[in-house]
């Protein structure tokens, strides 16, 4: 049974401080790829990226820009990783443990494609070894996570990119630039999803698949029986006889559910069309009682955003003093109240994620920051946070988004982090 830990306290700490140590060499660490000196990588090379997590979704994100290539992967799942260098990665190097791959030199960035319970590591100690980082949504699994991980990208002066690819879709920028001028007027209400919360696993054990490391795969979660219902993310559309979904997606302990799957590309496009990247709401409720009671936030402004599923899924529905536009991926609709707001507008097309991977690379090698950086992917993680904290604790609260903490209010503030697992901890 392969089940051996590959976190050793020693390893941990020694990495980590090695990490830091080669950031404060200097103000900042450029990745071979950006760099032109004496032996020294030309700034026309292909950037090197590791991948951590080689599932679904990872693979979907294997088609990089033609300035970058894959050099390497690691995973958890050693048949996994065989069977992707026997195909597509015959001159990838992999790895059991993605902090080995990390230590590579010749390795500029890494894409984390890894379940949410595990972004925050991953994450941290690719900042900490001088890599740039691509993320997949959700940024973190607690708001505390992305506090953190924000406090490291400063600190080691790293580029993040999180995986809200609607950021680098031109559909959905003009939908957000048409909000943030004033097309549609003062925004009053908006409208999104009702994304459910997440709930307890009762999965019952099933044999563990040869070669596949749970104990590392359960990471910060105290661990419990493989089942393949619960290591599949969204397990291939099985259900619960009430239609609740199976996959650690809707799982509490090891993701937030649809309101941190779906909802953060949703309220990601709420918070970027309402010019709220660098702050929140000040309230936040949930109207009745359940993992599905509709949620609702009020901006200082006086807007107020209702997740009461009168919108879509990947975006929402804005009403303005002078019309409504409706964004969803790839889409939008504009409808004027009045001729002096002008014409009906819309426009569609595919969602981008090739070219939210080509801004990340571009940035990796201009160092300017990419279009959903990480302060940006953490507060868009943030507000979904909150409305499961809303349905959890079952009463109105204030959130102070400057200080980053509900007011006065220690028993909801219990929510902000959660006791992680030794040795898999921040």
């Amino acid at each position: 049974m392969y089940t051996q830990r590959l976190f050793s306290r020693r390893q941990f700490l020694g990495q980590a401080a090695a990490g830091t140590a080669a950031a404060a060499v200097g103000p900042l660490i450029i990745p071979a790829c950006a760099r032109a000196a004496d032996g020294a990588t030309a700034p026309n090379a292909r950037v090197q990226v590791g991948f951590i997590g080689v599932g679904r979704r990872a693979q979907q994100l294997m088609g990089l820009p033609e300035d970058a290539q894959i050099v390497a992967a690691s995973d958890v799942n050693r048949k996994r990783l065989e069977a992707l260098k026997a195909g597509k990665g015959k001159d990838w190097r992999i790895y059991d443990d993605y902090r080995e791959m990390l230590a590579a030199p010749d390795i500029d960035a890494v894409v984390i494609a890894t379940p949410d319970h595990w972004h925050a590591l991953n994450v941290v100690h690719a900042m900490q070894a001088g890599k740039d980082v691509y993320v997949e949504k959700p940024m973190t699994l607690t708001i505390r996570e992305g506090q953190i991980m924000v406090e490291t990208a400063r600190k080691h002066q790293r580029i993040c990119q999180v995986g809200s690819q609607q950021r680098s879709t031109a559909e959905n920028q003009a939908a957000a630039e048409l909000v943030k001028s004033g097309r549609i007027g003062k925004v009053e209400v908006v409208h999104g999803a009702n994304y459910p919360s997440p709930w307890e696993c009762d999965l019952p054990e099933q044999p563990l698949p040869e070669r596949l490391n749970w104990d590392v795969w359960c990471g910060q979660t105290e661990p419990r029986p493989y089942h393949i219902d619960l290591y599949l993310p969204r397990a291939e559309g099985r259900t619960y006889p009430d239609g609740r979904p199976y996959g650690w997606i809707s799982y509490r302990p090891y993701s937030g559910g649809e309101m941190t799957g779906w909802g953060a590309h949703g309220l990601d496009v709420i918070q970027w069309a309402l010019g709220m990247d660098n702050s929140g709401p000040v309230e936040v409720w949930a109207e009745g009682e359940g993992l599905k009671a509709p949620v609702s936030f009020r901006y200082a402004s006086g807007t107020v955003v209702h997740l009461d599923g009168k919108g879509p899924g990947g975006g929402a529905l804005f009403e303005g003093t002078d019309g409504t536009l409706w964004i969803d991926r790839g889409e939008y609709k504009l409808k004027p109240k009045s001729r002096r707001a002008g014409k009906s507008e819309s426009d569609n097309g595919p969602e981008n994620t090739y070219g939210h991977l080509e801004n990340w690379i571009r940035c990796v090698r201009s160092r300017e920051q990419p279009a959903a950086n990480v302060e940006i992917g953490h507060r868009s993680t943030t507000m979904c946070h909150l409305g499961n904290i809303a349905r959890w604790t079952g009463r109105k609260l204030q959130w102070d988004p400057e200080k980053e903490e509900f007011v006065n209010d220690p028993d909801a503030n219990s929510y902000l982090q959660r006791t992680m697992r030794a040795p898999y901890v921040l």
